[in-house]
């Protein structure tokens, strides 16, 4: 338990740090490379979800935060020895506790990923850690679910 809360620690100061560096390093809509041709870095304020869909509401967002934190706490409970959905329940959490801490302190999410070989939303770390937690829990759900835990 004490190693999943851990990682879930991790994840959202490498988030919150990543975000930090962004705002201190570069302005508004300014854009750096990363990895040529794969990912830049372009600081965005974003107010809504990806592709900046419900902008502006925040109260939603705070809504839709407790409602997964309180999904996770909930579902927890019937992971036990399962680590591939621990590991996706741990990464949604930090995910979503990563873009609430934004939201609560600024009033928007600091985003700076943006692919550059695909027209796709700019996301941050949350948002990808996010991502690979559903990934894992929906592995885990296809996969494992119904089978006996690990012990």
């Amino acid at each position: 338990m004490v190693i999943y809360l851990l990682l879930a620690v991790g994840l959202i100061a490498a988030d919150q740090l990543i975000k930090a560096w962004v705002v201190a390093h570069l302005a508004i809509g300014e854009t750096i490379g990363f990895v040529p041709g794969v990912l830049s870095l372009t600081h965005i304020k974003n107010t809504g979800a990806a592709f900046s869909m419900l902008e502006g509401k925040q109260w939603f967002f705070y809504l839709i935060t407790v409602a997964a934190i309180a999904v996770v706490i909930w579902l927890w409970k019937d992971s036990k020895g399962f680590r591939t959905y621990r590991l996706g329940l741990v990464f949604v959490l930090a995910g979503a506790i990563g873009n609430f801490i934004d939201r609560l302190r600024q009033g928007f999410v600091t985003d700076m990923f943006q692919v550059d070989f695909m027209n796709f939303a700019i996301f941050n770390f949350a948002d990808a850690c996010l991502t690979v937690g559903v990934i894992l829990v929906l592995i885990h759900l296809l996969f494992f679910d119904g089978k006996k835990p690990v012990r």
